[in-house]
């Protein structure tokens, strides 16, 4: 079977399944180890069995749900390629954003300092944290998790990207608040759907639920964090978060339990929905 041919075969099996035909390609040149450009080059060429057989295998895993990042081992974040698995939640574009913002807060809050110090909380894969080290060279980043599966991936992800973000395994705060450690930014995209509400089959069979999940309204692990976070601040610093969408509410609650005399701002992602909280602890814009 030639290229052309295989493509068409599974880009149609693709459409009867109401899925992104861009698998059809990307895992072509997986298998084919080749760039975009030469498998336009190729469409005549036979493809040996055996890669047909590898092929399929994937394309089949695709059709049942399985996360195409998942089979293609990465997810590109900012512009950078990160090493992903089923140990680690896929990075999403909602989160690009909220890099992209806690940028432009640095510029704001803190141009003047010669070191910025920054944890996130719940690192994953660590796109956030390796992102946030090499887009400026004054950050000095720390990320935790409790799963030492999720730090192998952030690790090797660092280890690739040539970043120097320092790991550390716990339970949210915990490694922060045991070794003394004070941040002039903590950032977090914690788990934050409610235990109840339904998920497409490729999040919920196959995402780590320990990453997803936050309590009957999806507010327990932001509870944490704010309840612990004087602990693991300075006298001046800047929480950030993503959000759900519909959690505005439940949140501001929050922040008036545990930082009512703080300036706050929730902002909306690139499609209107509510997505990104700034807490500003002391912080005046200058």
């Amino acid at each position: 079977m030639v290229i052309r041919d295989l493509l068409n075969e599974s880009i149609l099996k693709i459409n009867e399944a109401h899925k992104e035909e861009r698998a059809a390609y990307e895992l072509l040149k997986k298998h084919l180890k080749i760039e975009n450009y030469q498998l336009y080059l190729m469409l005549e060429e036979e493809v040996d069995k055996a890669v047909i057989d590898d092929y399929n295998q994937d394309l089949n895993d695709y059709l049942d749900n399985k996360p195409l990042q998942y089979i293609l081992g990465y997810e590109m974040f900012l512009g950078r390629d990160f090493i992903v698995n089923d140990k680690v939640l896929i990075p999403r574009y909602e989160t690009e954003e909220l890099v992209e913002n806690i940028l432009y807060h640095i510029d704001d809050y803190f141009s003047d300092y010669e070191q910025i110090d920054i944890v996130d909380i719940g690192c994953g894969s660590g796109a956030i944290a390796i992102s946030l080290d090499l887009e400026d060279n004054k950050t000095k980043v720390i990320g935790s998790d409790i799963s030492s599966d999720a730090l192998s991936v952030a690790t090797h992800n660092n280890e690739l990207l040539k970043a120097e973000v320092t790991f550390k395994q716990g339970d949210m705060l915990q490694p922060l608040i045991d070794n003394n450690i004070k941040v002039d930014i903590l950032v977090s995209n914690p788990p934050y759907i409610p235990d109840e509400e339904l998920l497409e089959n490729s999040v919920k069979d196959y995402e780590p639920h320990v990453a997803l999940f936050g309590g009957n309204q999806g507010l327990d692990f932001y509870e944490i964090i704010l309840k612990n976070a004087h602990l693991v601040i300075k006298e001046r610093a800047l929480l950030a978060f993503e959000i759900g969408y519909n959690q505005k509410d439940g949140l501001i609650n929050l922040i008036n339990k545990y930082f009512k005399d703080a300036s706050y701002q929730i902002l909306k992602d690139i499609n209107g929905k509510d997505r990104m909280l700034f807490i500003y602890h002391n912080l005046i814009n200058k």
